[in-house]
């Protein structure tokens, strides 16, 4: 596998705002032209390949198909390009699974928490009966998914200076900014933490001024959002796997003839693959690369998180509410959770 470096990354990034551009002949209109949202910088995996298979698009398509990525939330938080998406605002979005959890409840079952303990549970599931499961939901809910689930990485937790998380009765009291999502905030409310939903947009900020402690996120984003800048200390909890949906406004996608809707589902199923991949390999490097910018690292023991989360019925309450069949689809790949 070849190492996702930063420097690849940061070369890779100017496809970013040129997509759209380098996607057809500079003489000729596209005619069909969609506008991608997605929350994250122009350095990470997702967002370098999102902008490569916007490119291969408009190649494969010979310029008659153009997609533009919006990197950074340029276009709003995620809740507000999911409600531009669904009215028609913006043709496709890179959608949180945590964020679209609001829309279709069923997205936030891969990701609840201490469920998944490896890669190869997720993608077994997500490219399996599960991913079957929750395309089938968010279908239903008037939007249109890809195929292949992006990866956004197993969740870690950092802290301020004032507080360093190695057990349970470290989250007492402990404001944690989440997604704007029921599954976290249950999560961290099971484990006796004060959990504040706040867009991804306005995170940086919120740590800055205080108004939450600590954040939980994937190596990734605590390094290209540079939360390192704002937090001194990270839990390497794994405590939910979480991904993004490729999504697309139903009618958008429907006024593409057979061979461009092809083109654009094979090219951004190809490119998840690869965005995998990247994201694996950066993981792998971060956290060193983090420790030379400051932050001090620690691994709590997951067991005493999930022994919690029994006893608070976290557990009992989820598989209540997502129902007995998608559960046993769940542990189908997870093992018993309860």
């Amino acid at each position: 596998m070849k190492k996702m470096t930063r420097r690849a990354l940061l070369g890779s990034a100017s496809a970013v705002c040129a997509a759209a551009i380098l996607a057809r002949p500079a003489n000729a209109a596209a005619e069909f032209e969609f506008k991608l949202g997605v929350n994250t910088p122009d350095t990470h995996p997702l967002t370098v390949r999102l902008a490569e298979a916007a490119k291969e698009a408009g190649d494969r398509s010979a310029g008659r198909l153009a997609v533009t990525v919006f990197a950074n939330s340029q276009l709003g938080g995620d809740p507000e390009m999911l409600s531009q998406l669904r009215a028609g605002g913006i043709e496709l979005l890179a959608a949180p699974s945590m964020t679209l959890s609001t829309l279709v409840p069923l997205s936030g079952l891969p990701s609840v928490g201490f469920a998944f303990q490896s890669y190869d549970q997720v993608w077994a599931a997500m490219d399996g009966a599960v991913g079957d499961l929750v395309r089938d939901a968010i279908g239903k809910a008037g939007v249109v998914p890809m195929r292949k689930t992006w990866d956004n990485g197993f969740r870690q937790i950092t802290s301020s200076s004032s507080r360093q998380l190695n057990a349970v009765d470290d989250l007492k009291g402990f404001k944690i900014r989440v997604p704007v999502t029921a599954l976290l905030t249950s999560l961290f409310s099971g484990l006796g933490a004060l959990p504040s939903s706040i867009s991804y947009s306005e995170l940086y900020s919120a740590l800055q001024t205080h108004i939450v402690e600590g954040q939980e996120n994937p190596l990734a984003q605590v390094s290209t959002g540079k939360l390192y800048e704002v937090q001194k200390y990270c839990a390497l909890t794994n405590h939910c796997w979480s991904g993004y949906w490729v999504i697309a406004n139903r009618r958008a996608l429907a006024g593409l003839p057979p061979d461009l809707l092809s083109i654009l589902n094979e090219s951004f199923d190809a490119a998840a693959v690869k965005e995998r991949a990247d994201l694996l390999a950066m993981d792998r490097s971060l956290e060193s690369e983090l420790k030379g910018k400051g932050m001090v690292f620690n691994t709590p023991d997951p067991k005493q998180f999930r022994s919690a989360l029994v006893q608070t019925g976290f557990y009992a309450q989820w598989q209540k509410s997502y129902g007995n069949e998608a559960w046993e689809k769940l542990e189908q790949y997870t093992g018993k959770l309860t």
